[in-house]
């Protein structure tokens, strides 16, 4: 199918277009160029002053739609992720699995092997949070099931998973090197997370070899002046870092702070949940969050694009960068070559949004969700 999607300003991750035409053939960008070079055998779309961006990636979610994949791993969980995710602009996502016990995780790799020859490629692989944590900053995290990590564990995981893990978080501060070194080796990023690390002992291993930290400032250390912890090792050393930018789990100057730190290393993920009252994780919406029953925070009710917006809105963040931290970036950490930035040769994967930043509509792979009316 070849298509030009005219009348539409595009935010290509690199930079920001007027007048231009993207055109679309096989499910990738051909080109991006003027209207008049427009091929007489293409498919015009009128976008009518929309805006086109990289279509989002959300490496941290949990379930969706009344279905928690994080504590009860499904084939119809993911499909109702895939579904519920391309309706909001999200073309790519890392299900994630919560500390729990050893069988969650071994379903949860079965379910991702079984799912993958169904997925519609929105689904990209697992993270697994925990259950290699620090229990001192567990969180919602159940403290029965946090431990540390074995080598003979992690690769008996890694190898049933054949590839689908892609990142998992740990408290590096309590794990050997030898399984540090083993995952890295996996090509499987490490991201510091749930962790009491001081400034020195995060220095060790922040970039040698964990290139992520997960959800700045939960579930890690305060800064505090004479015990800085992890954070400002954050700020130094600038790993890839993910932030959940909803006002509730982050205070937005709080955000602005870490855009001013990490600059390009920042990205957004939603960490988000859905309503669950059975299983380790019994996930309660409140209104503005989600909480466990005690009362603790658990994950968000973001979508990636609220996360964009807020930025924009409330954190004084650019609408371009805003949209690369939703796209460019993870992809970038990831080492995704094929989204991310709407160019020559990538996936004509595209996120379709008005003024406001309300989603209006996705492109994936080339068509247009037929999902959304």
């Amino acid at each position: 199918m070849k298509t030009a999607l005219i009348n539409a300003t595009i935010f290509t991750g690199e930079e920001k277009l007027e007048n231009k035409v993207i055109l679309l053939q096989d499910g990738l960008i051909l080109s991006i160029c003027n209207q008049s070079e427009i091929p007489s055998d293409f498919q015009i779309q009128d976008l009518k002053g929309l805006f086109l961006a990289p279509g989002l990636i959300d490496l941290q979610i949990y379930g969706s739609g009344g279905k928690l994949f994080s504590s009860f791993p499904d084939q119809d969980s993911l499909k109702q992720m895939e579904d519920d995710l391309l309706s909001q602009g999200t073309i790519g996502f890392f299900a994630t699995i919560a500390t729990n016990d050893d069988e969650v995780v071994i379903k949860a790799i079965e379910v991702a092997k079984a799912y993958r020859k169904n997925a519609k490629g929105t689904f990209w692989g697992l993270h697994l949070e925990g259950p290699y944590l620090n229990s001192i900053r567990k969180g919602a995290h159940p403290e029965k099931y946090i431990k540390k990590g074995t080598l003979s564990e992690v690769r008996k995981w890694v190898e049933y998973a054949d590839g689908e893990i892609k990142m998992i978080t740990i408290a590096p501060e309590l794990q050997d090197r030898e399984l540090m070194n083993y995952l890295n080796s996996q090509n499987i990023i490490i991201s510091a997370g749930h962790t009491n690390a001081t400034y020195d002992e995060a220095l060790t291993f922040l970039n040698n070899p964990v290139h992520a930290a997960t959800h700045l400032y939960n579930a890690m250390p305060p800064i505090h002046h004479r015990e800085p912890g992890i954070i400002p090792a954050i700020f130094k050393k600038k790993p890839y870092t993910s932030i959940v930018a909803d006002g509730v789990h982050v205070s937005f100057p709080m955000i602005e702070l870490a855009k001013r730190e990490l600059g390009e290393k920042l990205f957004l993920i939603t960490d988000a949940v859905t309503t669950s009252n059975q299983g380790a994780y019994q996930h309660l919406f409140t209104g503005d969050r989600y909480t466990m029953p005690d009362g603790t925070l658990s994950g968000s009710c973001l979508s990636m694009l609220k996360a964009v917006e807020n930025c924009v809105k409330k954190a004084n963040i650019p609408i371009d960068e805003a949209l690369r931290m939703g796209s460019t970036y993870p992809a970038l950490l990831i080492k995704n070559n094929k989204n991310g930035l709407l160019k020559s040769g990538y996936h004509a994967d595209i996120l379709v949004f008005d003024k406001n930043l309300q989603f209006q509509n996705t492109y994936f792979s080339g068509i247009l969700d037929k999902t959304i009316q």
